[in-house]
């Protein structure tokens, strides 16, 4: 958890900090999706007479971290560093992971001071990073820009601190709530800019899950195809009786999938995992999967945002088990009637039952609309 020191008493930032932390936001925005498991960082060199030295920001996976690149910067243009100000978003690290100590590399600098947004949820960092810095004479002040960078990583901060994913539900409807037609038809709802959109979301997560539901229905890959991306997420099917068909098209996009069952199948297994599908058994209640269980071992697996594209079935037990931090809901203008819902819950006995949540953000996507509804509380971790 957070080091109390750095969350009770936040100092006045003056206009100043606030415009290069924001610089520093702009730079950890830019920063490559390739870099999860990390967190998204980036970082402003500012010399004593203020001006931008350097920018950074975290490399793909094992590569430099933010603090690194801007040296590297401010050393590529010829610029010192001695005496300046880090503005970097989140606590530089005091450990050797991948890469070496990002503290060490700032003090070695002649950095005098660090601006951080927030300290690292991380147990291997969680205030050492400030601890030596201040220890190297370094000053340190926490908090500017704070609840953006949090926002920015809020995957990253879930599997830190409540050791889970932040889960995320895609969904695409009609104005009156129906996914597809009583006969099972689907395609298409929303519109072609709905669905570029929806594949940008995909890219962003780490993870991509579906059911097995969805993948004897509709057979989808499941992969980012609409928009560019650097690495594709990982596919995850909830399959309890293991039926995922060797020839589905989720295995043709190549890379991992990931498959969750509750039964123990030899023969199914070795045919999936001769596919290059890793299977896990994690058997639950009703010879179903554990869900809270899967979510669990998708953190271990270092995934950061489970981005879920299933149907009513599946959806409706996430959010009956309290699973979904947040819903993307693409709505089209036009209405279907009697069909097949959002999620499968309840019924509920009174209205006080209902899953509250707040709306995010609401806007228009070609000629749908995006609604991004997150629970209410499910952030404050």
């Amino acid at each position: 958890m957070w080091p109390q020191r750095e969350t009770m008493q936040q100092p006045i930032h003056t206009t100043a900090t606030l415009e290069f932390i924001h610089a520093a936001l702009q730079a950890a925005a830019n920063a490559p999706l390739s870099a999860a498991p990390n967190p998204r960082i980036g970082c402003v060199l500012v010399s004593p007479a203020g001006q931008t030295v350097g920018t950074g920001h975290t490399q793909q996976a094992g590569g430099p971290h933010a603090e690194i690149m801007a040296l590297r910067d401010a050393a590529a243009r010829g610029h010192s560093t001695q005496g300046a100000t880090a503005y970097v978003t989140l606590e530089p690290c005091s450990h050797h992971g991948r890469t070496g100590p990002c503290c060490d590399a700032l003090v070695a600098a002649g950095i005098r001071k660090v601006v951080a947004s927030m300290a690292d949820p991380n147990p291997l960092v969680s205030g050492q990073g400030f601890a030596r810095l201040r220890a190297a004479g370094v000053a340190v002040e926490v908090g500017a820009g704070a609840a953006q960078a949090r926002e920015l990583n809020i995957g990253f901060f879930s599997r830190m601190v409540r050791k889970t994913p932040w889960v995320r539900m895609k969904i695409a409807a009609s104005l009156d709530g129906a996914t597809a037609l009583a006969n099972g038809q689907s395609q298409w709802i929303t519109s072609p800019e709905a669905r570029t959109d929806g594949h940008a979301w995909r890219a962003r997560a780490g993870a991509v899950l579906t059911g097995i539901g969805t993948v004897l229905q509709d057979n989808p890959r499941l992969d980012v195809r609409l928009v560019d991306t650097p690495r594709q997420p990982f596919r995850v099917i909830v399959d309890s009786l293991l039926q995922t068909p060797v020839d589905a098209k989720i295995f043709e996009a190549g890379g991992p999938v990931w498959i969750y069952t509750a039964v123990q199948d030899a023969s199914r297994e070795a045919a999936l995992t001769a596919k290059g599908a890793t299977v896990t058994c994690l058997p639950g209640a009703r010879g179903k999967v554990d869900l809270a269980a899967m979510m669990k071992n998708l953190a271990h697996r270092e995934i950061n945002d489970v981005h879920a594209e299933a149907g009513s079935k599946l959806n409706g037990s996430l959010v009956r088990e309290g699973l979904v931090d947040e819903f993307l809901v693409y709505l089209a203008p036009k209405l279907l009637g009697p069909g097949m819902g959002m999620a499968s819950f309840g019924p509920l006995e009174q209205l006080g039952d209902a899953v509250a949540l707040q709306f995010h953000s609401a806007e228009r996507v070609g000629p749908d609309l995006r609604v991004l509804a997150r629970g209410v509380g499910r952030d404050q971790f």
